[in-house]
């Protein structure tokens, strides 16, 4: 029987709870016993496409760097760093710049165990390190990095109707014998949190990612603290929305968020809208949201691969064009994803915006 069932036979749980346990529980959450990424798991991240992701990352954080004044000490932390395939080519890539490489700290904040173990064995390295909380944070500057990592954190959901706001619920039906969904009107203080984020005016679904939310307030303070930036890549939208993007991925194939719990992958996307403002709010500086095509080809992404296909073989190049159209393409990853940067209001740093 699935434990999540049981939890439910108990009591309801909203929505955002849900999504925790099904996803981090310490026994049976869907990061904490499995690795879902590559062919044979759930999903495939930019950093497993290509190496050539990381090593744009790599540039981007170079010179970013040399626009802080190339510090003593600069911390990447790396937010959900999957199976560490980023960390790693950043590692690689680091090298051939040897002021930046000798200054460079990485540090993982990895919440699953058996993610940390994965990691460990294909990055254990002397400038990695990991962290259990992103508070404790006490040196800078840091460039926090986050690929697919606030997808995978849990939203509220609300619906708007004439008698006020309800929030979403999940409960399981003993009648039915299936988990479903209800609403139960929200208290004051979360309306008035939906209100002041202005997203109440959205339309009948509203989003409200309240651990996302914590999060940017947290980075924002170092980032204010300490120097540095903030660089996210995720899929999303930059226009208001007032749909559901709740969804769920089970072996590469999108299935009922109630398909089985623990077992499947829970993500939503991200209002780019409502992130850069809250960052503004932090007295962040936030640069126009582009796409990760966008963002890659002005990094140069595409000389790269021109340069390294002259040394290789009709099939090496191939699948290396095939692996960057994934990344690029508008009907793949190339206009879903959007990147978001994030600094103090006095940088002019913008390379790739």
């Amino acid at each position: 029987m699935n434990k999540i069932i049981n939890i439910l036979k108990k009591k309801p749980l909203s929505l955002d709870k849900f999504i925790n346990i099904s996803l981090y529980n310490k026994n049976f959450g869907y990061y904490m016993k499995k690795n879902p990424f590559g062919e044979r798991g759930d999903y495939i991240t930019a950093p497993l496409i290509s190496n050539l992701f990381g090593e744009m990352i790599t540039i981007w954080c170079v010179a970013f760097w040399e626009n802080l004044g190339k510090p003593n000490k600069i911390i990447i932390v790396e937010m959900g760093p999957g199976d560490a395939s980023l960390c790693k080519d950043i590692l690689t890539a680091s090298k051939k710049f040897k002021d930046f490489y000798k200054c460079l700290i990485i540090k993982l904040y990895e919440k699953s165990t058996k993610l940390k173990k994965i990691q460990k064995k294909k990055t254990k390295h002397s400038k990695t390190e990991w962290i259990d909380s992103l508070s404790k944070l006490k040196d800078g500057p840091i460039i926090f990095l986050g690929n697919e990592f606030f997808d995978s954190l849990p939203i509220k959901q609300f619906q708007k109707k004439k008698d006020g706001i309800y929030e979403k619920y999940v409960f399981f039906s003993k009648k039915e014998k299936k988990i479903k969904f209800f609403f139960k009107k929200a208290n004051k203080n979360l309306i008035e949190n939906i209100k002041n984020l202005n997203l109440i005016s959205r339309g009948p679904v509203i989003e409200y990612p309240s651990d996302s939310i914590k999060y940017l307030r947290i980075i924002s303070k170092k980032i204010i603290k300490y120097n540095g930036g903030l660089l996210v890549f995720d899929y999303g939208y930059t226009k208001k929305k007032n749909e559901n993007t709740l969804e769920s991925i089970f072996k590469h194939k999108h299935v009922d968020i109630f398909f089985n719990p623990g077992h499947a992958d829970i993500t939503s996307h991200i209002d780019y809208e409502l992130f850069s403002n809250i960052l503004i709010k932090e007295n962040l500086k936030v640069q126009k949201v582009i796409t990760q095509n966008e963002f890659l080809q002005k990094l140069g992404i595409i000389e790269r691969a021109n340069l390294l296909s002259k040394k290789m073989s009709f099939k090496a190049k191939a699948d290396m064009f095939y692996r960057l159209k994934r990344l690029l393409h508008y009907r793949m990853m190339g206009n879903l994803f959007k990147v978001l940067f994030a600094k103090k209001i006095n940088n002019k740093f913008s390379l790739g915006f």
